[in-house]
């Protein structure tokens, strides 16, 4: 790949940021979605596909890439009290009863959620903003495959597999590696944008700097807010 000549600022602030957003995690509450928005969610289909654009990246930020992916560590949430405890099992329940049409079983419901809530956290992001996500780019299907090559559940484009990976894109038909690259990849578009999300959601699908896609994730996120109540 052909690398630039001289360090962006901006990479190096995206770089500080990201190694800063995988050390925190995201503590947002939010409110329960509208009755209409759950239904949207049933009879949705999805209308974009991620079309990340392949961009040079400079040696630091490619290497905080690649070792925020190759940590294996598995999907298992660690809590620092009770309460924190309590309402992760609160938030698992109601998300459960809400995804139980578009993923039938119980079991792998739960296992998908478990993923994407530590997949989220663990890459600094709001878990609705990904599950949102998810719901526009796949509509939750594991095997999704765009136009454009894009992949699964965050329809990853296989490129980053070889930028930033072993170069096997088959595993981004795996769950934890889909979501994993997915939310690493948004993370990082996030610092280069400077927490724009808009601009940074654009960037995810290619379309940077047009509102629809970043508006229809908006909506779908409507569907996974949560009070912690």
């Amino acid at each position: 790949m052909t690398l630039p000549k001289a360090p962006n600022p901006a990479h190096r602030g995206a770089h500080a940021s990201l190694a800063a957003s995988f050390r925190g995690i995201s503590r947002r509450n939010c409110l329960f979605p509208a009755p209409l928005g759950l239904l949207l969610l049933f009879i949705q289909k999805p209308s974009w596909a991620g079309g990340q654009i392949e961009e040079p990246l400079i040696d630091s930020v490619r290497s905080a890439l690649s070792a925020a992916i190759a940590n294996h560590a598995p999907p298992v949430p660690e809590f620092a009290d009770t309460e924190s405890r309590l309402k992760y099992l609160r938030w698992m329940g109601t998300m459960i009863f809400r995804l139980r049409r578009s993923k039938p079983d119980f079991d792998t419901r739960r296992e998908f959620l478990q993923t994407v809530w530590y997949e989220s956290r663990r890459a600094g992001l709001d878990v609705s903003l990904v599950l949102g996500l998810i719901q526009v780019e796949s509509a939750f299907r594991k095997f999704a495959v765009s136009p454009v090559g894009a992949r699964g559940y965050m329809q990853v484009m296989p490129f980053w597999t070889r930028v930033i990976g072993d170069g096997d894109a088959s595993k981004l038909f795996h769950m934890q590696t889909n979501l994993r690259f997915g939310c690493v990849i948004l993370r990082h578009y996030l610092d280069r944008e400077r927490g724009d999300l808009f601009l940074a959601l654009g960037r995810y699908n290619g379309s940077r700097g047009k509102a629809a896609y970043p508006n229809a994730v908006f909506t779908a996120q409507r569907n996974w807010l949560f009070s912690g109540a």
